[in-house]
């Protein structure tokens, strides 16, 4: 085996994303596999990409080659508040081709390990080999960021996130809708898995407990709280898949690079899934990334990869919009997340009077749609 120049950790679509970008540009990596139990037969998870992320997988290859049903097209958004409040988006309104798309976690994950396939200059480990460059993508309880003494500060909300794929008896036309109701946030994120036109991603967050009760019950009175909860506005809902629930917590790694290493995705930060930007942040990240070592190889070959100036340069370009994406999604949090009559009215009040500022929803839509960072 050739030694590559950088050692990626991680099996996840930030780790994939980053073999194939540096592949582009070049650069020889080694990608690890991994021998740990496999994952349940049925992921229920969905991804909310914004034409950043679904730039950077076009040009990896990997987007164009989805199965058609694996990835919805948002074209409008209604945002209800917990006391009247409404604020919808419209893409046809913004002038922009989509929202956001849903995308079916499995499928993203086969389609890139498809492209992986037939890169160049990617090669396939099962333990870290020496490189330059460590590359370090092994999600938010990564051993690695643990070996170099990273600071991973987690404030956990108390809250965990419900997951599952949910069937209406009407078309969900393209429309994603989220409850904020203190003290849970729910959405319904339109999917054509398992019915085409007809399904949504669901992603509940609540208190920790009441998470752990709802995927306990019945099929049936999980239907009756999820309908008690939604209403008439995106149809008769039923259950078409598993229940899966994990714990929420905003994070943020200290330092993200190093001599030698660099940290990325979930390994260096963490956000809640309200706004759906999760997966979006990792792959910025990869842009970054990769966009920087292939400038370093063409313009500073004499540099080595994992030179700590070289690797400050994308976590300095990257801070700024890591920052502001995890304190947006916070201060929403912890806005609906309080009790008082006065704060509810505001917060509800402050909904309906942004519906009437296009320029300033127009602003806010293109900030949500687009990575800081070229692919």
């Amino acid at each position: 085996m050739n030694a590559p120049d950088v050692c990626i950790l991680g099996t996840g679509p930030v780790a994939a994303s980053l073999a194939l970008a540096l592949a582009r540009q070049g650069i020889s990596t080694a990608l690890t596999t991994t021998t740990a139990a496999a994952a349940p037969t049925e992921d229920v998870r969905t991804y909310a990409l914004n034409a950043g992320s679904v730039a950077l997988l076009r040009s990896l290859r990997v987007w164009d080659a989805l199965p058609v049903d694996a990835a919805t097209a948002v074209d409008a958004m209604r945002i209800h508040g917990d006391a009247g409040g409404e604020l919808e988006f419209s893409a046809w309104q913004q002038r922009e081709s989509a929202l956001a798309w849903i995308v079916d976690a499995q499928a993203l994950d086969a389609g890139l390990a498809q492209a992986l396939l037939y890169a160049p200059h990617v090669q396939r480990v099962t333990q870290p080999v020496d490189a330059p460059l460590q590359a370090i993508c092994e999600g938010k309880n990564s051993a690695a960021r643990a070996a170099h003494g990273v600071t991973f500060k987690r404030d956990a909300y108390g809250h965990s996130a419900l997951a599952a794929r949910i069937v209406s008896d009407a078309p969900h036309q393209g429309v994603a809708h989220q409850w904020f109701r203190n003290p849970e946030i729910l959405a319904l994120l339109p999917f054509d898995r398992p019915v085409s036109n007809a399904s949504f991603g669901l992603v509940w967050s609540m208190p920790h407990e009441d998470a752990l009760a709802r995927a306990a019950l019945s099929p049936e009175d999980f239907e009756a709280a999820l309908n008690d909860a939604c209403g008439p506005e995106a149809g008769r809902l039923r259950l078409g898949s598993e229940r899966l629930v994990w714990p929420l917590a905003a994070a943020r790694a200290e330092p993200c690079c190093g001599p030698g290493w660099v940290l990325l995705g979930d390994a260096a930060h963490q956000v809640h899934p309200l706004a759906g930007q999760g997966l979006n942040l990792g792959l910025a990240d990869v842009s970054s990334l990769a966009r920087i070592l292939g400038q370093a190889r063409r313009e500073e070959a004499w540099r080595s990869l994992g030179d700590e100036r070289l690797l400050r340069r994308h976590v300095r370009e990257r801070a700024w919009h890591v920052r502001s994406v995890s304190g947006v999604s916070d201060g929403l949090w912890q806005l609906f997340s309080r009790p008082e009559d006065p704060v509810r009215a505001l917060r509800n009040q402050g909904m309906s009077l942004l519906n009437k500022m296009p320029t300033l929803k127009r602003w806010l839509v293109t900030q949500a749609m687009a990575s800081d960072t070229p692919s």
